[in-house]
């Protein structure tokens, strides 16, 4: 059932970022989070590559990689910290993180996964209408638990799962 009565969107096509290493980025991606890799394309004049990944429902990550691509710079192109350890602003117009929604009761699951990886996941987050927006444990006002954690070129990526009944209520700016 549509959710919008200006324009009937479907869901996300796609996200696209841009890596620093196509194979780094691949080996990462469907290696490690096992998100098969669906197309590549090689763009003209030399101008680098662009490849999709499936995440689920018809919807896909993106990367382009350009052989001239300046560096990302921490704290302006992406977060320079990490969730509960650090600053995790970025400037306007950057993407600050995905989220890839997961199911509940596998988020204890997939950070034990991921850490077996070596890549270093936070702990938990309950993400709540707390003082702090968060809690240690699940409570009444829990809307979301997450785990978030880094691809190859410190994009802050988050595997996220809905609580059972979140409040649903209107947001207010």
């Amino acid at each position: 059932m549509p959710t919008n009565d200006t324009f009937d969107i479907c869901g996300i096509n796609h996200l696209a970022l841009v890596c620093q290493d196509m194979n780094r980025t691949v080996d990462f991606y469907s290696g490690l989070l096992g998100m098969p890799l669906t197309k590549t394309i090689t763009l003209p004049n030399g101008m680098g590559q662009h490849f999709f990944f499936d995440i689920g429902n018809g919807d896909h990550l993106a990367f382009f990689w350009f052989p001239n691509a300046k560096p990302g710079v921490p704290g302006v192109s992406h977060p320079a910290g990490q969730v509960g350890d650090g600053d995790i602003t970025s400037a306007p117009a950057s993407m600050n993180h995905v989220a890839f929604n997961v199911p509940l009761e596998k988020i204890d699951e997939y950070q034990s996964k991921l850490e077996a990886a070596g890549v270093n996941p936070t702990a938990v987050v309950n993400h709540d209408e707390s003082a702090t927006g968060i809690s240690e444990d699940i409570s009444e006002t829990t809307f979301v638990r997450s785990i978030y954690f880094k691809d190859p070129d410190g994009i802050l990526l988050e595997f996220a799962a809905w609580t059972p009944d979140p409040d649903r209520r209107d947001a207010t700016s």
